[in-house]
């Protein structure tokens, strides 16, 4: 319970067990030098070509969320945001790598750095043998943190690139900031009677997430590749 005796939410919850890192993902280089118009572009193309190799096993993961949705009305919304991700989304990322220079086929040959392949088969590991619950935990982190960030840096003023403004705008659009919405209080929900075990469970794979999350901006920072 809060100082005005309401209920705390669970999803307010997670982000203050996990708050330490959201701040350093907003302090990160990467996350900086778009704000600041600074960062180098072949880090940002390195960026993108992940995220494009991220988001495909991301629509891979909406789909467990069809499977493990309890009724007809939430797997519709899952379905939905399957195929928001997998083809509005994904078109949409495809034509702004095209202004970078990067081309469908670039992105399809690109092989997945360690941190992203990482991350994506926690992703689909937490999806195929946790709940409901657990599937939106470990996108949330994604979701949640790109709004913030996307917020964050609007209301600091922006970018002077207007290529990375672009992206500013992206996820601190309405929309995008409503999806986020929908899912913490799907979340919230369907957490309610959850036991302590149940919860201790659902923290770690979103606290997991959101380590990844701040990996993911130190992989593109650093353009990571396999060591051997």
């Amino acid at each position: 319970m809060d100082n005005m005796g309401q209920m705390t939410k669970f999803t307010d919850e997670l982000r203050q067990y996990a708050a330490p890192i959201w701040e350093a993902d907003l302090k990160h280089p990467f996350v900086r030098g778009m704000a600041d118009g600074s960062l180098p572009k072949e880090k940002f193309k390195f960026y993108l070509i992940q995220d494009y190799l991220f988001l495909l096993d991301y629509s891979r993961v909406f789909a467990y969320g069809v499977i493990k949705a309890p009724d007809e009305s939430t797997m519709a919304l899952f379905a939905n945001l399957l195929n928001e991700t997998l083809n509005t989304e994904m078109d949409l990322h495809r034509g702004y790598c095209k202004k970078f220079g990067i081309s469908p086929e670039e992105m399809e040959a690109a092989p997945m750095a360690p941190t992203t392949h990482a991350y994506t088969r926690h992703l689909l590991q937490v999806a195929q043998i946790g709940t409901l619950a657990d599937v939106i935990a470990g996108v949330l982190p994604c979701q949640w943190g790109y709004a913030e960030i996307g917020t964050t840096l609007s209301k600091e003023g922006g970018s002077p690139d207007p290529l990375y403004q672009e992206w500013i705008d992206m996820y601190a659009s309405p929309e995008f900031l409503a999806l986020g919405e929908w899912l913490r209080s799907l979340l919230n929900k369907i957490t309610i009677e959850s036991s302590a075990t149940e919860k201790e469970r659902i923290q770690h794979n979103f606290l997991m997430s959101s380590r990844y999350e701040y990996l993911f901006w130190e992989m593109a920072w650093t353009e990571q590749e396999w060591q051997i």
